[in-house]
Parts: structure tokens; C-alpha cells; sequence
């Protein structure tokens, strides 16, 4: 009798550990929903998007205005979301330390996915792809057609501080001197006054100086010499908010919306007259 008795509490027992923790469990589920960054841009009716000046990905027209591939994007998430986007400018070596502290929602700012990258925020599958190239100066550079003859000690790279196009001299070009600068614009103004022999940057940037300033400039590579995906950065430990922006991007890739945003600003340069 008393082992019968001692049966059934040891039972009940696990019954009200098993229903409690499955409680707890929801509780904290429930709990997570509601912190994730999905809600609250829910709550506060405005998704804040991270991002910096890369043309043709984000540059502002002749009225101040930001146009660009990945305003166009954000624009496009925000309208599907049924909320209002609010672009926040940032220099690109701090833009994942400014997520992190809450800044903004999303770095939505053709961001390429990299395993170091990785370690520090979550990534969306990819949105896009780009890759790297090299628009040379014709007289520094004359004669150079491959990656080999710009890794000398006597070669000076210019690239944009804190991106992937820095990554990428550093592992392809790692005998060449390497100029960094904060901002894009200063990095090709130094290519232009051939101060630098070359600048590696992400596609089609360095393709659109070499026709730009034709008498000067030049690819000295056929194609871009890497291929990287490109993905929406956002803070750990939001499965929510990484559901939300895979599936959004699954939807508007299926119904070609990427691909038809991607030509117009990677294609073409129909929209040229707008910041010039």
C-alpha cells in the first residue's frame, strides 16, 4: 500500500514538473516573441535601416534625397511591413558596432556575408550578389592585366576602410601597399590623381569610373575576380526577425522584383541624371 502511494506522488510529481516546464517554455517563447526587433518595429510603425554611400547601392540625388538598389529594397520592406522607414547614415568601419548597440533595426547596405561577419551578427540568406574589381590609372598601371602585377611592394591599392573590398586586397594583393580611407569618393579621387595605382571596390563601381574617366582609367580584368552573397545584417538571438527577412526575401526573388531592381541599377545607367 505504501508503495502503491509512493508510486502515484513520484507520478504526480513529474506530471506538475512536466506541466510546469512546459509552461516556463511557453512563457519564454512568448517572452522572445515580444522582445524580437520584428514587434517592436511593429510597435513603433518605423523600420530603421542602417547604411552608407555606395553607388549605385545607396548615393543621394541632386535634391538630397537617397536613391540606390538598397534604398530601394528597405523602401520595399518597409511598405510590405506596413511601416515607415527611417534611413540612418553611418561610417561603414562602425556600422555592425552601431547595430549592435541598437541604433538601427537592419544594416540593409549591400553588406557581403563573411564568416567574421558571422561571429558578430545574423545574416539573412542572400538578397543579392556582388564582387570585386579593379579600375587601374593608365599610366601607373600601364601594361598590368592581372591580379599578379598589382601584388608587388611597389603598387598602391586604395580601398574603403571596414569593407569587403579591403578583405579582399589584403588576401589577393598582400604584397601591395594598401591606402585605406573612410569614404569611397576619397579613394577614387586618389586613383584619379594617380596617386594610387589602382582601386578594388565592388562591382559595377569601378567599371562605371573607367568609363567615366576614360582618358585616365581602365579595367585591367575582364571580370570581377570574386563572388560574394550579400545579405540583411541583424542582431543575434532574433529567430523571429531572421524568419521575417528570409521569407520576404524568398517572396519578392519569386516574383522577380530583385532581378528587375538589380538591372535597373546594376545594368543600366538610366538613373545617372538623377545625381548628376
Amino acid at each position: 500500500m505504501k508503495r502503491t502511494t509512493l508510486s502515484a506522488l513520484v507520478l504526480s510529481l513529474a506530471l506538475l514538473l512536466s506541466v510546469s516546464g512546459t509552461a516556463f517554455a511557453a512563457s519564454i517563447q512568448q517572452q522572445l516573441a515580444q522582445d524580437s526587433t520584428i514587434e517592436q518595429v511593429m510597435k513603433r510603425g518605423t523600420l530603421r535601416v542602417g547604411m552608407d554611400i555606395f553607388q549605385p547601392w545607396a548615393m543621394k540625388d541632386k535634391n538630397g534625397e537617397l536613391i540606390g538598389f538598397e534604398i530601394d529594397v528597405a523602401k520595399r520592406l518597409a511598405e510590405d511591413m506596413g511601416v515607415k522607414v527611417e534611413f540612418v547614415p553611418t561610417a561603414w568601419s562602425g556600422i555592425i558596432p552601431a547595430l549592435l548597440t541598437g541604433k538601427f533595426d537592419v544594416i540593409i547596405g549591400g553588406m557581403g556575408i563573411t564568416p567574421k561577419r558571422a561571429l558578430k551578427v545574423n545574416f539573412s540568406i542572400p538578397y543579392d550578389y556582388s564582387g570585386m574589381s579593379i579600375v587601374a590609372h593608365k599610366e601607373l598601371a600601364a601594361g598590368f592585366n592581372s591580379l599578379e602585377q598589382f601584388n608587388r611592394k611597389d603598387v598602391q591599392i586604395a580601398v574603403k576602410l571596414g569593407t569587403t573590398a579591403a578583405a579582399a586586397a589584403k588576401k589577393y594583393l598582400p604584397n601591395a601597399q594598401l591606402r585605406m580611407f573612410d569614404n569611397e569618393p576619397q579613394a577614387y579621387q586618389e586613383l584619379r590623381n594617380g596617386k594610387v595605382h589602382a582601386v578594388v571596390g565592388s562591382a559595377p563601381k569601378p567599371a562605371y569610373e573607367a568609363v567615366d574617366y576614360a582618358d585616365s582609367l581602365f579595367l585591367p580584368l575582364a571580370e570581377n575576380f570574386t563572388k560574394e552573397p550579400i545579405g540583411f545584417a541583424m542582431q543575434k538571438g532574433d529567430p523571429d526577425t531572421l524568419n521575417y527577412f528570409n521569407s520576404w526575401i524568398t517572396g519578392v526573388k519569386m516574383e522577380g522584383w530583385l532581378e528587375e531592381k538589380h538591372q535597373y541599377w546594376f545594368g543600366t545607367k538610366d538613373w545617372l541624371s538623377q545625381v548628376e
